[in-house]
């Protein structure tokens, strides 16, 4: 009917006007449609909702179709409201949309009068008084009650601990790069910054009003708020490069401009703030690469542009968007070696070259023999993060765990147990007698190493190793340094040629048993009481090159040797840079849940399927739970669904050709463009979590819901203007869009009084107690606060 009524329209009008062709350039492209109500395309929502509608002054037919709740075909260009597109499919070919003559005949009754410059001043301080109130309330509800609870929370352990090590400069190592620890808390900002990109997206007050309530009340983002955690500035970040994308995009048609050299500076610089707290912050860098490579292609396509105009813009987003992010997030890890350059406990997850470098560390302007030769006496190193010294001990294995002979195993810290003396295999003669020339140990040379503390050898034979399956066990055999062939190895160089020298700290060696063919290793398993709780090493069968078979020399003591200073062997800022990116990497992949913590996995988090522990578990305990507002997070999931049903549904009519009325038209522009981009941005956030192998938790969701929580915003803002607009009455639009405009916001702000007890602190029974207060508002048995 709809398209029958247009095709009607456009007969009458067919040769009134000429046809305009639509234009490509990039002002056209991003020229915004102003979003109007039903009945009255020229006032906008402001002056609809308040009641100023102006006295009708169209013909009677036009009243007539809109009394039958259609709108005119157009309503935008000239005065006469025409707008003409070439539309094919249903409605004909090439069917221009005009309005009738009897409208066109009436210009000036139909034109909208300029308004006012107070006007303009006084709708400017409402919008930035709206904006203070936003931010105000988001401040009030992240600062209350910060003071509680007075002890430590869950991860604030060792988050607050890292900001005494940047003042006593003591090295640590953690799984997360450096950034996050210089910041204070951002949480509140979050709010004003998805009101703003909310605004910019759709240009919709109410929009935006209903996304800054969600976040304001949602209790998940204001516990992590008010910790000392990662989570809220790395959310800071992802949402302000959100905000400067959208603002560089809306500066679209001013290329070159001040602002829109700032929103584009702006993101890199966001970009750098995101990856440098997490890696997470990969995430937000894939949406703005993703918008910036449609950007640069619909630009390649404008053939208004010249090629030196395409190249400028090319540049300027190289510039930007990748040169300046990578600039500062490298200087960030210049600053964090820089202040952190004393020895402390994250030391031992390093490689010893990159312990050479700090202050107090033993190797610290040490002087030693920079090539290995038979007769020093040295300590191996495993290069796997955490996985220790080479190590053995008086103590035997038990009965009953293969051959009971002396143990052999990793130890994370200096001891005098970790040295080893290296010896040739077929000779008991002593390396350091002065009658002896000295000889170097080089690649592929068979060798034995004797504990320096027991004069036993290095063994291995067939017996399985205690705790990893198929893999042999390693033990110290023999009495001073003498025992049979199961003690010899093939140091072998990773990487180099036969007959190479070894280095200390630089060459990456392994230990081939002769006998077995297996590969000296550590599997990083945790042995029981009787192995000290040291970890497991092991001979691998398995000839597979990985970080848990590969060593380095460390300590090296070798009186024939003239000793160089280790600064010469110190690495490059470049090798740092790399080695601390796979040492988190590996940190990251190697992360195991803390006693009595809840882990979770990535389907239970829309749902809102359960929450974690901050602080206590008894009725007695002050008790913080991390969970969030269900209305909010409920909404947001049923949100998704809508908007993917209602998208593809108008996506599918537009490619169709179908002849949406020009509101109905505007309105779905806004929710396929803006909502999509907010919907690619949960979808980055979220999905990837789905391919990780490392523990998880329910916090890793927060910056996906920030943006299902936009979508949110701009979904119902639509739904209740395309309802609104499906009626006759212009009053009954108005109240059935602020009704349900206002039973939202008031939905979000009640549920958040039931449950800010779980942000702000209760004490009491558990909620699985029919005495708690909070007994009725366990609306799943998962819930366990």
């Amino acid at each position: 009917m709809l398209c029958a009524t247009s095709r009607l329209l456009a007969a009458r009008t067919a040769t009134a006007l000429p046809a305009q062709p639509r234009g490509r350039g990039p002002g056209a492209r991003c020229r915004r449609r102003e979003l109007h109500f039903p009945g009255h395309p020229e006032l906008p929502l402001g002056d609809f909702l308040a009641g100023r509608l102006p006295r009708s002054s169209v013909s009677a037919g036009r009243r007539a179709i809109l009394r039958r709740g259609r709108m005119p075909p157009a309503v935008r260009g000239g005065p006469a409201g025409v707008e003409l597109r070439p539309r094919r499919g249903r409605c004909g070919p090439q069917v221009t949309r005009a309005v009738g003559p009897d409208v066109a005949a009436e210009p000036t009754a139909r034109s909208p009068k300029r308004p006012a410059r107070g006007s303009r001043r006084f709708e400017a301080a409402g919008r930035w008084a709206l904006l203070a109130l936003v931010t105000l309330l988001a401040f009030a509800t992240r600062f209350h009650r910060l003071d509680e609870p007075p002890h430590i929370c869950w991860d604030e352990t060792h988050f607050g601990k890292m900001g005494s090590y940047y003042i006593n400069r003591t090295f640590f190592f953690d799984v997360h790069p450096p950034l996050g620890k210089f910041c204070a808390f951002l949480g509140s900002l979050l709010v004003p910054f998805a009101y703003l990109t909310v605004l910019e997206l759709s240009k919709s007050l109410p929009a935006a009003l209903l996304t800054a309530a969600l976040l304001t009340f949602d209790t998940g983002c204001l516990t992590l708020s008010q910790y000392i955690l990662l989570d809220p500035i790395l959310m800071f970040f992802i949402m302000a490069a959100m905000l400067s994308m959208v603002k560089y995009n809306s500066c679209a048609d001013r290329p070159f401009s001040a602002p829109w050299w700032f929103w584009l500076s702006l993101t890199g610089i966001n970009l750098a703030g995101a990856l440098g707290v997490k890696f997470v912050g990969l995430f937000i860098i894939l949406q703005v690469g993703w918008n910036t490579i449609s950007d640069l292609w619909h630009l390649f396509g404008d053939l208004s542009l010249s090629v030196v105009t395409v190249g400028k813009h090319l540049t300027a987003r190289i510039l930007c968007l990748i040169v300046l992010p990578l600039t500062l997030y490298t200087a960030t890890y210049a600053v964090h070696f820089m202040v952190l350059n004393k020895s402390g406990p994250g030391d031992g997850f390093f490689s010893s070259a990159f312990q050479a470098r700090l202050s107090g560390n033993n190797l610290h302007n040490a002087s030693i023999p920079e090539h290995l030769a038979y007769g020093s006496v040295i300590t191996v190193k495993n290069v796997r993060m955490a996985m220790g010294y080479l190590h053995s001990h008086r103590h035997l294995y038990p009965e009953g765990i293969g051959a009971r002979q002396q143990q052999v195993t990793t130890y994370l810290h200096k001891d005098y147990n970790n040295l080893w003396i290296i010896k040739k295999h077929n000779t008991n003669a002593d390396p350091l007698d002065p009658s002896f020339p000295v000889e170097f140990v080089r690649h592929g040379d068979i060798i034995r190493l004797e504990h320096k503390e027991t004069s036993r050898n290095l063994h291995s034979h067939y017996h399985e190793a205690p705790l990893t399956r198929k893999h042999y066990q390693v033990t110290g055999y023999g009495i001073n340094g003498t025992g049979d062939s199961n003690d010899f190895w093939r140091i072998e160089v990773v990487n180099r040629k036969f007959g190479n020298r070894i280095k200390v700290l630089r060459s990456r060696i392994r230990l081939i048993h002769l006998v077995t063919g297996c590969v000296l290793g550590s599997s990083g398993k945790v042995l029981p009481k009787w192995g000290w709780e040291q970890l497991e090493v092991t001979c691998t069968p398995y000839l597979k090159e990985t970080l848990n078979s590969i060593w380095n020399v460390e300590d090296h003591i070798n009186p024939k040797l003239p000793n160089i200073s280790l600064d010469v062997l110190q690495p490059t800022f470049p090798e740092i840079l790399l080695e601390s990116h796979m040492v988190m990497i590996r940190g990251n992949n190697g992360l195991k849940p803390k006693d009595n913590e809840f882990t979770s996995k990535p389907w239970h988090w829309p749902i809102n399927y359960q929450g974690l522990r901050f602080s206590g578990i008894n009725d007695t305990d002050f008790r913080v739970y991390l969970l969030g507002n269900p209305v909010v997070w409920w909404l947001n999931l049923l949100s998704i669904a809508l908007y993917l049903l209602l998208g593809s549904i108008i996506a599918v009519a537009m490619q169709r050709g179908a002849c949406l009325p020009a509101e109905v038209e505007g309105l779905s522009q806004v929710l396929l463009q803006g909502g999509g981009q907010l919907l690619l941005g949960w979808m980055l956030h979220y999905f990837p979590f789905f391919l990780m192998g490392r523990i998880l938790y329910f916090h890793h969701y927060f910056p996906a819901m920030l943006f299902s929580s936009m979508l949110t915003g701009i979904l119902w803002d639509t739904l209740l203007r395309l309802c609104a607009w499906s009626l006759a009455s212009s009053s009954l639009a108005r109240g059935i869009y602020a009704v349900g405009l206002l039973s939202l916001l008031l939905g979000t702000a009640y549920s958040f009084y039931l449950f800010h007890p779980l942000a702000y602190g209760m004490v009491g029974p558990l909620a699985q107690d029919p005495r708690s207060p909070m007994a009725g508002l366990r609306w799943l048995e998962s819930w366990d606060f």
